[in-house]
Parts: structure tokens; sequence; C-alpha cells
């Protein structure tokens, strides 16, 4: 860690996956308006930007995962990628709740854990990359990030627990089993860590800001591996 950095955003960008050159494009990424004496400090410019990198980036991310897809079937798979949704999540396995910077009034309305701006926050932390390391630093995040969630991508994204149990269903396997492997931060801001095992099948693991996004996340962790392997044996 660079002396003087703060250990909260320097534990950040080891779970996004980008060392910051500038650390202030980060901090920048996480202000909320309410915080900012000058709009243009919020998080609001940078999340326009990430918006279309993270589209650019999903779309090239698609584009060399599934060489056999229509162009239509592409587009759904990069409508739900992209989505507020799912960069929530995206955000909530970062964990960037914690470190999120709101002012009083937003904090005690909830604002760490409204999914809309964490969605936001999302894509302002790839646009913040995009400007800090590149084209190539956004699309190492999009890629770690995202990938899990690419294979399931033309289904309903919101519910991975849930798909996952019906394809264990669907083989005749009993359901899933989801344990937690580590718990780490402080109680205002905890990380946890788990593993969905499924009989006869490695386990997978997953990790994010609260137990159920953990589970969520090996659970999409588990349908991507399973799914990339079934095409690998189709070819």
């Amino acid at each position: 860690m660079t002396r003087g950095r703060d250990k909260g955003l320097a534990d950040l960008e080891a779970r996004i996956g980008h060392d910051f050159a500038d650390p202030a494009l980060l901090a920048r990424a996480l202000t909320h308006v309410s915080a900012s004496p000058a709009r243009r400090d919020s998080y609001e410019r940078l999340e326009f930007l990430g918006d279309r990198v993270l589209g650019l980036a999903v779309a090239h991310m698609l584009y060399d995962a599934f060489p056999n897809e229509s162009e239509g079937e592409l587009s759904r798979r990069l409508a739900a990628l992209v989505r507020k949704e799912t960069c929530a999540e995206v955000a909530e396995i970062w964990g960037v709740g914690a470190a999120m910077r709101l002012g009083e009034g937003e904090a005690q309305t909830g604002g760490r854990g409204k999914r809309a701006l964490l969605g936001d926050i999302c894509e302002a932390i790839i646009g913040a990359a995009f400007l800090d390391g590149g084209a190539a630093a956004a699309e190492h995040i999009v890629r770690k990030a995202f990938s899990d969630r690419m294979a399931a991508s033309g289904q309903d994204l919101r519910d991975a627990k849930t798909a996952l149990q019906e394809w264990a269903q669907a083989r005749g396997l009993a359901t899933p089993r989801y344990r937690l492997v580590a718990r780490s931060g402080p109680d205002h801001a905890p990380f946890f860590e788990v593993v969905v095992e499924v009989q006869g099948f490695a386990a997978a693991p997953g990790s994010g800001a609260s137990k159920r996004v953990a589970e969520q996340a090996a659970a999409a962790a588990f349908l991507a591996r399973e799914d990339a392997a079934i095409g690998k044996g189709d070819t």
C-alpha cells in the first residue's frame, strides 16, 4: 500500500482489481453530490463515462465468449449485464457502501444501500479506472467483475441461487449448500467469503459485503463455470 493512502480505499482497490495511480479519481467516484461542494467533484461525470466504457467492455467480452451467437442474442446478454441492478450487485460485492462519501441527509436516509446509487457508483469506478489506467485497465475490472454473470446473462440474473437450485434439481442432485469460509473487516463494513457445494462438483467461491451477496456471487460463479465446461465439451 502506498504511504499515506487511505486503508479503506486500498482494501477497496484490492477487491476491484485495480491499484489507482491517482487515488483521487477513486475518491471522486465514491463521492455523492450531497457530500461535494461542487457538483463536478461528485461521481456523476465519472458515471456518465463509465456507463459507456462498461458497455464497450462487456460487448467485447461477449463477442469473444460467444462466437456462434447472433447479434440479437448478444444484445440480450449485453442488456442484462449492463443494467443498473447488475451493476448494483457488483458494487455490493466490492463492498463500496462503507466507502461512499455521502452528505448527512443522504447517509441518514440509507444512501449506502440504495440500489440505484450503488449501480451509479459501480459505473463511476469503471470510468475512474479508464481515466487512471486506460481502456485495458477498465476492461480488466469489467472482466473480473462481470465474467461470473456472463454465462447466465441471457436469463434473469437477479437470483443466481434460485437458478443454481433449479440446475441441481434438474439433474437429480441435492440442494446446493453454502458454507461461510471467512469474514473480515470491521462490524460496520464486513466482507464475507463463501463457497457453494454441489454433489459431485468442485466448490465455487463467492464474496461480498453480506452473506446474501456472497452466496449469490458463488452461485453465479458455479453456473458460469459449468456452462463454460459444457461449451468446451461440445466443441
